[in-house]
């Protein structure tokens, strides 16, 4: 591959009749005597920023491929310039979301400035937020503020700050099959392995009801919920509240569950929570989706480690979210951030 160099010529002429000097001007893009051209910066941005390339590695690619060796220096120019013309974009992802029936949350720990911060998360099929905060519950959730103004359902893995908020809910039920999995194998309950089939059957049911087409069938949901409280019956049975008499020292506090017992009582509590995907199609089983989204942050963070400011974790997250939802609404990514570097980035 071969870099072309394009140069720009501005005339300077004299009027032979009044003396006056006119000069030409160049192209609003041409802001210094030597620079790199939009294309060039827009794949720097898309090996730094997706394919999650460290900038010594970016430079040194660019180098191999093009035989011009660049400064991290420039990819940083340029995604800060990046970054400040997606601010429309940004504004864009969170009225649609605001507006969706139903968008995924999560969250996890990421390190800036060589502390623990956290990364939250909220997306939907078609668009991705990303915010960057010291905390990880309510305090960072208000910031956010998606929380606080959302109507629709919620989806997520049951961190009580969720449930702060007045919007409807819905737990991320693979989260809860992995731990049925584990209190059946390490406990031998059966009422964990007969929830685990029901919340299977009962997935299975809605993605045939979604592939034909047809709304739930309200008897059919109602059968669902009777296996599911007689299931809940028996694992009130397996696992009667402990007895405190029996304890030879007594302890202050509430006495300690065990962990098949914490179980079973989020599904008594949350049992509307679990089951809203069955009453409500458009509602998801689990919460694959943010854990998608978020999934290839972590792996950012395995690669450069601890970001180096607040400005750049940021400008990342928002960049990054960018060609995630230019992803999911199956546009082309190098396009989308060359119209980002020129000030009118698409989605906006």
């Amino acid at each position: 591959m071969q870099i072309i160099y394009t140069e720009h010529r501005c005339e300077i002429k004299k009027c032979p009749h009044c003396g006056k000097v006119n000069k030409g001007s160049f192209p609003e893009s041409i802001k210094f005597p030597i620079q790199y051209g939009p294309r060039l910066l827009a794949s720097m941005l898309y090996l730094r920023n997706y394919q999650l390339l460290p900038y010594e590695r970016t430079c040194d690619l660019v180098e191999d491929f093009y035989g011009i060796r660049i400064s991290p220096a420039t990819i940083r120019r340029a995604e800060k310039e990046c970054f400040q013309n997606l601010e429309p974009f940004e504004k864009a992802a969170m009225e649609h979301l605001l507006t969706s029936h139903s968008a995924h949350c999560d969250e996890t720990g990421m390190r800036v400035l060589g502390t623990k911060w956290w990364l939250h998360v909220v997306s939907n099929n078609l668009w991705t937020y990303y915010f960057p905060h010291p905390k990880r519950g309510t305090e960072a959730m208000d910031a956010l503020g998606f929380l606080p103004q959302y109507k629709g359902v919620a989806v997520h893995d049951g961190y009580s700050s969720y449930n702060k908020y007045g919007c409807e809910h819905a737990l991320c039920n693979a989260h809860l099959k992995r731990e049925l999995t584990g209190i059946e194998e390490s406990f031998e309950q059966q009422w964990a392995k007969k929830i685990n089939e029901l919340l299977s059957e009962m997935k299975k049911y809605t993605d045939e009801c979604r592939e034909m087409e047809i709304p739930i069938d309200p008897e059919k949901v109602r059968e669902f919920e009777q296996i599911y409280d007689a299931i809940i019956q028996e694992g009130i049975i397996e696992n009667p509240p402990p007895d405190p008499s029996k304890d030879q020292v007594k302890k202050r506090g509430r006495t300690a569950q065990t962990k098949a017992k914490n179980l079973l009582d989020r599904f008594i509590v949350h049992k509307e929570q679990i089951k809203k995907f069955l009453n409500n199609l458009r509602v998801a089983f689990d919460n694959n989706q943010a854990e998608r989204d978020i999934r290839m942050m972590k792996l950012q963070q395995k690669i450069s480690g601890t970001f180096r400011s607040i400005e750049g974790a940021v400008a990342f997250c928002r960049i990054r979210a960018y060609i995630s939802s230019i992803k999911k609404n199956e546009m082309n990514v190098m396009d989308a951030i060359l119209t980002a570097l020129k000030g009118a980035p698409l989605l906006a």
